[in-house]
């Protein structure tokens, strides 16, 4: 546990709350003699927590943004995909608890498993040390210039810009299509192609199919910008 401290550049007093995050209810659940606690509970304390901080963070930072902007900022910054990516950058997978059924099925890579992971943290250490650390911690982690412009890019979309573009002209017709999906099924890419008038005008890749249909749109309009 001292290295994932580290990484999160935060000691706890009491270490069992940062064990109890590590909890998958898999795990929890083939060690019921043991009363171990999942890390539910705090996953749910840390969906608040983070709410709150990324709420705060973005009414300062944007004074003048109407609450319908700020909404959309916040539910792009904590969704699913970003603390999966903060999970990744901290490689919280390798220190997860899970059931043997969990592991046998990739549970240590699955997308929802390491986003509730990293909530369940960010409660922990809330419970620890108090709101302070805990903002300090999901700023470290989240709230940085960079990962904002990166949310941005991902608030884009680049399918109704598409639609919108190729409708200034009638009898346009646009239809998308999987043309490839690889990897197990925890971890899966898809590849989507968009075609105008059934022709390929691009193709992209993604971790969801709308994923992949978005940047199948985005490689479009680049395209069509050109």
């Amino acid at each position: 546990m001292q290295e994932l401290e580290k990484k999160l550049n935060y000691t706890f007093r009491n270490s069992a709350l940062l064990q109890e995050a590590l909890n998958h209810s898999s795990y929890a659940n083939e060690h019921r003699s043991a009363h171990l606690h999942s890390n539910e509970r705090l996953e749910f304390l840390g969906d608040s927590v983070l709410g709150f901080v990324t709420a705060e963070f973005l009414f300062t930072r944007h004074p003048e943004s109407p609450e319908g902007d700020l909404t959309r900022i916040r539910a792009a910054l904590v969704c699913e995909q970003s603390l999966y990516e903060v999970a990744q950058r901290l490689g919280l997978g390798q220190y997860l608890k899970l059931g043997r059924g969990e592991e046998a099925g990739g549970g240590r890579e699955r997308t929802s498993i390491l986003a509730d992971a990293v909530e369940a943290v960010f409660a922990a250490v809330y419970l620890d040390g108090g709101i302070e650390a805990a903002s300090a911690l999901i700023h470290r982690c989240l709230l940085d210039v960079q990962r904002e412009s990166v949310v941005e890019e991902r608030r884009r979309d680049y399918k109704t810009a598409l639609q919108e573009l190729v409708q200034r002209h009638a009898d346009q017709v646009l239809s998308y299509q999987m043309v490839d999906e690889t990897g197990p099924d925890h971890a899966k890419t898809f590849r989507a192609e968009v075609q105008l008038n059934g022709s390929s005008i691009g193709a992209g890749s993604g971790h969801s199919k709308k994923e992949a249909e978005q940047a199948a749109a985005k490689a479009a309009l680049e395209s069509l910008g050109e």
